[in-house]
């Protein structure tokens, strides 16, 4: 009896063991309850932060970006920012403590990244601006900006409102719808479209005032346009969004955009082409929210070492009415 319950206490302890080291197999290999992943599962991992949801633009760009990296197998851990450059400081930094292996991100405005981003090249971890540049001195700071040129869009916006008006005898009164203050599209499309009104002396700004970028904003500044500026002759808004947020402040004070009013907008999302289409805005030129294959591609290039261009531009265009007519009906966003 005594050696059969010694041999039972040993098959016991035997089992025991065997269990024990099968839950720590289990637990070095797999996700812990802390969340650590894998040591190297080969899966490149990138943290994005993105400067919000202001428009209709910024979701399609969003949606890009997921899409994209779900197709080109990238891990994506995504950050918005709700439009605080604080709030994306701190992803930043998020990213650089969980060892992402590139960080991109669309600056909220175009200053003050110098610190975190040297953060991130100390801790050997590449970074890509998408869509918004900073103004830092160091373009060692960063890999690569892939984006638009806003000055170019605001140029050639400004040049289709010259040729527009080439014939005007007397002043046109404009009024500015701008961008999130101090952000690049806002500084460099204002850049764009003042240097090039400058051919006609007949062209005035006589107002300029922020929107954020946003519809809501751009009706309520319209609306404080109207009420100090009794002649309009012209709107130039920095996206589609605060033109459409305008359109409504233009018609329920009795104007008929596009005719009294003439209006030229920056994207050409569905909504704003709707409205070209339709004769409410004049011109809008492009500004494509669909970065993320590129992105992908380059964040594949950047980890494996390939030698990238510093500026990379995405291709765009321009839109009459007639042209967003034909262009419509295989819009992506």
């Amino acid at each position: 009896m005594l050696t059969m319950g010694k041999a039972i206490t040993r098959r016991r302890a035997v089992a025991v063991l065997t269990a024990t080291l099968l839950a720590t197999g289990m637990a070095a290999c797999g996700n812990s309850d802390t969340g650590e992943q894998p040591a190297d599962d080969g899966k490149l991992t990138l943290g994005f932060s993105q400067v919000g949801a202001e428009s209709g633009w910024r979701t399609a760009n969003t949606n890009s970006i997921k899409e994209s990296a779900t197709a080109a197998g990238i891990e994506l851990k995504f950050d918005d920012a709700q439009g605080k450059q604080e709030n994306q400081i701190t992803a930043i930094r998020n990213f650089i403590q969980q060892k992402v292996d590139v960080i991109a991100f669309s600056p909220v405005v175009s200053s003050g990244w110098d610190t975190v981003l040297k953060e991130a090249k100390d801790a050997g971890i590449p970074v890509i601006l998408t869509d918004r540049s900073v103004d830092s001195a160091d373009k060692s700071l960063y890999k690569t900006f892939i984006g638009s040129d806003f000055v170019k869009e605001g140029r050639l916006s400004g040049e289709w409102l010259v040729n527009e008006m080439k014939a005007a005898t007397g002043p046109v009164n404009i009024v500015e719808l701008q961008g999130t203050t101090g952000s690049a599209p806002a500084n460099d499309r204002k850049k764009g479209f003042g240097d090039a009104i400058a051919a006609n002396p007949n062209l005035k700004i006589i107002a300029s005032q922020t929107g954020e970028f946003t519809r809501a904003g751009g009706k309520a500044v319209m609306e404080q346009f109207l009420k100090a500026n009794p002649k309009i002759d012209v709107l130039f808004a920095h996206n589609d969004d605060m033109g459409l947020g305008a359109l409504e402040a233009i018609t329920a004070a009795g104007k008929v955009p596009g005719k009294d009013i003439k209006i030229i907008t920056i994207d050409a999302v569905k909504d704003g082409m709707q409205a070209l289409a339709d004769g409410k805005f004049n011109f809008i030129a492009e500004c494509s929210p669909l970065l993320g294959p590129q992105l992908m591609d380059l964040v594949k290039k950047v980890k494996a070492g390939e030698t990238i261009p510093q500026r990379i531009e995405t291709e765009e265009g321009t839109f009459t009415p007639e042209q967003a007519k034909a262009a419509l009906p295989n819009r992506k966003y």
